[in-house]
């Protein structure tokens, strides 16, 4: 219609018996006054019916339209009816009305009704929605996906259509929150018309021993014999099918009543029975589900019995399963059950649970956003460019956890890419009007070839169940539609009714086919919705560029494997093994069984597929398919997880070869298949060809070089025998260096190496080994092994030398150490000098022990002799290390401070020799600390001048242009220095630097990781440090601290950004994985927002503790009070939050209310405190001391970073036991952990860190 031609609206009138009437003048007013209206109304109160006549009183919907919308298409097209009627016009004419699959609206059309699902696909083609000046949408305490969606859109829209008038009419539910929502918008409060309703309590104590059918039917009888009042017809609230037959059976043995079931999937014929009362004879029950709450209204009732519960769908975030879960309705769902009487005449609501049990109810059921899963709204969304959802204003913003869910489903379907935007698979499913599963599955049928017979599939699963199952007539129905079945798919069954449907079509008459319809137990309305739904979704790929075959293939000629493919393509999540009896294993470690009504219920396939994984009375796999497994390994091959195992080599292939295993959310769909291992892990394959495929010979046709070398080994295997002894033949370690430092790094198959052999002049020459280089020892040997010419630490390698010139500085073993390398050398190691002077230094030590303790350990080398054979050189002060072991062997209390070393001839020290990047000696000593203190500045600058290639650099705001690798070596004074790279912080930029150790590289690259995140994201850092610990409770609290609230709060951006980029699991080394990082920035506001409860909930007891302990002015109690601040002071550290892992972070409520408890009951308990805190020192001294020589350790080791917080759950358990433990800790428990990190730093002896240079 032209905008300038203004509709002809006809004469207006309204039935004065009606409450919305009397109310009128006040809502015209609040309209004109007001761009959005609240109207809230109980049922029969006019409004749905009177608002659009008066907003056409006001002069709307003259030159565009009045938009009206219904929940339910059947309301839609009624409410039309009714309101042309009033205003005695044809439907179509002024009042038209369009739903899913009909469209009768005109020109001349001021009002338009419609579902509120046409009034949101209107949104993709109008976003402005133009065509309207009114939208009214009605039943808004319904709070549908839909309707909060479009609440959500429209609240951004108004701003920019101020002329658009918003009405929401509502029952008096909850409309506050629609105030609050459009900015405190007035609400008008309509009556109903109706009469008074008692409301009677039942205390179920009372009837403890009845059971829900013996009192619902006693009630009824009650009801019939008049002891309530006057007898009338009664509507019983169920919360499912099951038990509405029950009760149902039960109820008909009781006389004179007639027994009515109401719920969705029943059939029209049998819920048109409940709304006819022309047929009434006897006083009628009806046994129906929540569907009667609000959705229908059924005529005549006088009384309500109402049990108090309802099948309620959830969505489990957790479990990827829609629960139906019976749950007590909230008070406002109750209180709609009781308005369902008191139509008539005066009522009686009668409720199975007590008064108390009410009013502790939530007061309103949770909307439906909150229960469902979020993938369709999240995709509509998407297309609409409507940003993210987590920043769509709903009236409840969705739990952020269903949001991840949603996405991650998207992210399953290829809908969206792994940083959450829109693909171009995507794109096509948007516009397919169905859900997001189903839209997948058509797009597949596609690319399979079998589009027409997914179309009939995907339109029948968008829809009701048209197969009809009466009560009465179960046995009947179940023979008629099992000539549909198949016996390995559900879904083919409705192929085969699809087929049998439009034969029928065409051969009979309309009047015919519903006949049949009736007669065969199927729904004449919803085949024809099926079909309808099957020509929209003709439509829409057709506008898509897709095309269908026209028509299915014959019966049995279906293409079964294309097809289950395809519908694999959108239900991956949804497969299952069978396990034992009928029992399958789902996805993500679910149980479940196939439903029972399923005709593979009882073949039990060995894998399945489910339209839908629902949880009712358990968890059912409804409407499945038996598939083949392997299909799983194409539907989306991203999604899968790969493991190999059980790497070899096969001397037949001349490769080493594995096992794969391949998962897919926790579900094996294929194992044991054998593959290639090369080109998966080419280190580990290339070890595996040099120890099975050459040293132990098991190579196929042995080259020229190794049947000389295996010759070798044979000769001095053989001078082994003659000697009888077993150590002259080198290690088989020195073998595999051999060949490891000549053959390239790319040999992983036997046909690699005959290439390279034939390729490179001299290879098998170069491959031949001597017979001297696998000699391991002669009899001269063992005084290289006393005095060896190197010293090995870790990757380090070290140059020994000696003399013998007592008095001169070098008297004695000196190491040469290049500079770049004193950072990283061991603290202690050279106090243990070499073996051939270890015993002697040892026995020099025992001697100058004082009188008393020398003189119990005589004779003193026999004494050391038996030290020596538990002590191995480490990392620990040689005296530390000897008073240990010559204690626990003599009884003898030692301490390594009853010793004194520096009264020893200097050779028993190592001296020390520095060298520069040429070898030349800048310094020696026998003092290391002394050395590395003054050589600092020339440690540094070795390592920042190192050669040309280093990934060093300096001001960056991006990632380094290449990926970061885990070591860079270069060479110095003949000596490889290793060092770590990592990003550094610097504030404004980073840098890349070289550090000493991997400990100190990965606790400095984690920070430079999280600055740098931090600079690409700088609104969002500003908006949290605007946003966080904020307010005057936490102004209160940060005194608690001890550290100034922009401490706290960039620690907390830190600890958020780290828990949602991952980092404790794994640290971005390129600029692929750091972009992974940055693009779940999404997450990093809610998580820090999470961070700042925990740190609030901790401040809290620990401020109250403060109080307590600032009242402990006692001498006795300092020791007490300086181990809690210890404690504190290792808990609050600056950086805590970002460094302390987020399953430890959130103890620390529980942490600070234990140290609370500690304190109250110190005065009173000290002694007891006391023998608590010097356990405690004793187990945590080996940490502490571990700590200092190795500040990395509890990065880097995660035994030690165990022992530590089990200190912590330890500290509970002995001052608040009644707060519990997370988990099993006592004192031999720590000891046992200890053992651990004990035998862990025995093995990794290059542990310490440094400084970043």
């Amino acid at each position: 219609m032209s905008e300038a031609v203004e509709r002809v609206i006809p004469p207006i009138s309204y039935p004065p018996e009606l409450p919305v009437v009397q109310a009128r003048d006040d809502i015209a007013q609040a309209i004109a006054d007001h761009q959005v209206v609240i109207v809230a109304g109980e049922t029969g109160s006019g409004k749905t019916t009177q608002i659009p006549k008066i907003c056409l009183d006001l002069g709307r919907g003259r030159l565009a339209r009045i938009g009206h919308t219904q929940p339910r298409r059947l309301a839609a097209r009624s409410v039309a009816q009714r309101i042309s009627d009033e205003l005695a016009v044809p439907l179509g004419d002024t009042v038209g009305y369009q739903v899913r699959f009909t469209d009768q609206v005109s020109e001349s059309s001021a009002i338009k009704l419609m579902t509120d699902g046409i009034l949101l696909a209107e949104v993709r083609h109008d976003r402005l929605l133009r065509q309207y000046d009114t939208l009214i949408i009605d039943e808004a305490h319904e709070r549908s996906l839909n309707i909060d969606f479009l609440l959500g859109y429209l609240k951004q829209l108004l701003p920019r259509r101020p002329d658009l008038k918003l009405i929401i009419t509502s029952a008096t539910i909850d409309v506050a929150t629609f105030a609050r929502h459009f900015g405190d918008a007035p609400v008008i409060e309509v009556s109903g018309r109706g009469y008074p309703v008692e409301t009677v309590y039942l205390d179920p104590a009372e009837d403890r021993d009845l059971g829900l059918q013996e009192q619902v039917t006693g009630l009824v009888a009650d009801i019939e014999h008049g002891r309530f009042g006057e007898r009338g017809d009664v509507l019983v609230f169920l919360p499912g099918e099951r038990e509405i037959r029950e009760l149902a059976r039960a109820l008909r043995e009781l006389e004179r009543i007639e027994v009515l079931p109401l719920y969705a999937r029943l059939s029209n014929a049998e819920q048109s029975r409940v709304f006819d009362l022309s047929r009434r004879r006897l006083m009628r029950v009806v046994l129906a589900t929540n569907v009667a709450e609000t959705s229908l209204t059924v005529p005549g009732i006088r009384y309500v019995i109402d049990p108090g519960d309802a099948r309620i769908s959830r969505y489990s975030f957790r479990t990827k399963v829609q629960r139906l879960p019976i749950e007590p309705v909230s008070q406002a769902s109750a209180n709609q059950r009781q308005g369902r009487c008191g139509r008539v005449a005066a009522g009686v609501c009668i409720r199975l649970y007590s008064e108390a049990d009410f009013l502790s109810r939530p007061e309103f059921t949770d909307p439906e956003i909150l229960r469902t899963n979020l993938a369709a709204v999240i995709l509509q969304m998407l297309q609409l460019g409507l940003g993210e959802v987590q920043h769509f204003p709903f009236i409840n913003p969705p739990d952020p956890r269903m949001v991840r869910d949603g996405y991650k489903l998207l992210q399953e379907l290829g809908a969206v890419s792994a940083r959450g935007k829109l693909t171009a698979l995507g794109r096509q499913m948007a516009k397919l009007p169905i859900d997001p599963r189903l839209a997948r599955m058509v797009l597949a049928g596609q690319d399979r070839g079998c589009l027409e017979e997914v179309l009939v599939i995907a339109a029948a699963l968008a829809i009701q169940d048209p197969r009809e199952r009466p009560a009465d007539k179960q046995a009947q129905s179940d023979q008629m539609h099992a000539r549909f079945r198949h016996e390995r798919s559900d879904f083919m069954a409705w192929l085969s009714l699809w087929r049998y449907y439009e034969e029928q079509r065409q051969a009979l008459s309309q009047s015919q086919l519903r006949k049949l319809c009736q007669r065969e137990f199927l729904s004449f309305l919803r085949m024809r919705e099926w079909r309808d739904m099957h020509a929209q979704l003709r439509m829409a790929c057709r506008q898509l560029g897709l095309r269908a075959a026209g028509e299915l293939p014959a019966s049995g000629e279906e293409p079964f494997e294309s097809v289950h493919r395809a519908l694999l393509a959108g239900l991956l999540s949804n497969i299952a093994q069978h396990q034992e009896n009928r029992d399958y294993l789902g996805s993500r470690n679910r149980k479940l069984q196939i439903f029972p009504g399923s005709n593979l219920a009882r073949q039990r396939p060995k894998w399945i597929v489910a339209a839908e994984v629902v949880e009712t009375s358990r968890v059912f796999a409804r409407t499945v398919a038996a598939i083949d497994p392997a299909w799983v390994l194409e539907a989306n091959p991203d999604l899968l997880k790969r493991h190999y195992y059980e790497p070899r080599w096969e001397a037949r292939q001349g490769r080493v070869m594995a096992w794969e295993r391949v998962t897919l959310y926790g579900l094996t769909v294929a194992d044991k298949r054998a593959v290639h291992y090369g080109p998966i892990k080419p280190v580990e394959a290339r070890e595996l060809l040099i120890r099975e495929g050459l040293i132990a010979g098991r190579f196929p046709r042995h080259p020229a070089f190794l049947k000389h070398n295996l010759r070798v080994v044979r000769d001095v295997e053989g001078l082994e025998a003659k000697a009888r002894r077993r150590d002259l033949l080198a290690d088989e370690q020195v073998l595999y260096a051999f060949y490891d430092e000549r053959l390239p790094a790319d040999t992983t198959t036997a046909e690699h190496l005959r290439a390279w052999l034939g390729a490179e002049e001299g290879a098998d020459r170069a491959l031949r080994i001597t017979r001297e280089q696998l000699l391991a020892r002669d009899p001269c040997a063992e005084l290289g092994e006393q005095f060896p010419d190197r010293l090995l630490w870790g990757d380090l390698e070290l140059r020994l030398s000696y003399r013998f010139e007592p008095g001169q500085e070098a008297d004695g073993v000196s190491v040469t150490l290049p500079v770049g390398l004193l950072n990283r050398v061991p603290r202690f190691r050279f106090e243990w000098l070499v073996p051939g002077l270890l015993r002697d230094k040892c026995i020099a030590l025992v001697k100058g022990l004082p009188k008393e303790k020398r003189k119990q350990l005589v004779p003193v080398p026999d004494r050391v002799d038996q030290a020596l054979a538990e002590l191995r050189p480490d990392d620990e002060a040689l005296t530390a290390a000897l008073a240990r072991v010559l204690g626990k062997q003599s009884g003898l209390k030692l301490r390594m401070e009853d010793f004194a070393p520096q009264a020893l001839d200097p050779f028993y020290s190592m001296n020390v020799r520095v060298v520069d990047a040429d070898g030349r000696m800048i310094k020696q000593g026998r003092d290391l600390a002394a050395l590395i203190a003054e050589l600092r500045d020339d440690t540094r600058e070795t390592i920042v001048a190192a050669p040309s290639g280093s990934p060093a650099c300096e001001g960056l705001t991006d990632w380094p242009e290449n990926a970061l690798p885990e070591q860079w070596r270069f060479r110095q004074a003949g000596t490889e220095i290793v060092t770590w790279p990592a990003l550094v912080d610097k504030g404004e930029t980073v840098a890349v630097a070289l550090c000493d150790y991997p400990g100190q590289a990965q606790a400095e690259h984690r920070k430079g990781v999280l600055r740098l995140l931090r600079l690409q994201h700088r609104q969002q850092v500003k908006f949290l440090r605007k946003q966080l610990l904020q307010g005057n409770e936490a102004s209160l609290l940060l005194a608690a601290a001890g550290q100034p609230r922009e401490v706290l709060v960039e620690d907390m951006i830190d600890a958020a950004w780290a828990q949602v980029a991952q980092l404790d699991e794994s640290l971005p080394r390129d600029s692929e994985s750091f972009a992974a990082c940055a693009r779940r920035s999404g997450q990093v506001v809610g998580t820090a927002n999470h961070l700042e409860a925990t740190v609030l909930n901790a401040l809290r007891p620990l401020a109250e503790a403060r109080t307590v302990l600032a009242r402990c002015k006692e001498p006795e109690l300092g020791a007490a009070i300086a181990d809690i601040e210890a404690q504190l002071a290792t808990l609050w550290q600056p950086g805590f939050q970002r460094d302390t892992p987020a399953e430890w972070l959130g103890q620390y409520p529980r942490y600070m209310k234990a140290l609370k408890q500690r304190a109250d009951n110190l005065k009173g308990q000290l002694a007891r405190d006391n023998g608590h805190r010097e356990r405690l020192q004793q187990l945590g001294q080996p940490l502490w001391e571990a700590l200092e020589r190795s500040p990395g350790l509890l990065a880097l080791c995660p035994a030690a970073a165990t022992y530590r917080w089990m200190l912590e759950e330890f500290r509970v358990s002995l001052f608040a036991q009644q707060l519990g433990t997370r988990t099993p800790v006592s004192e031999k428990r720590l000891q046992q952990q200890w053992g651990q990190v004990r035998d862990w730093l025995a093995q990794h002896p290059d542990s310490a860190t440094s400084t970043v240079l």
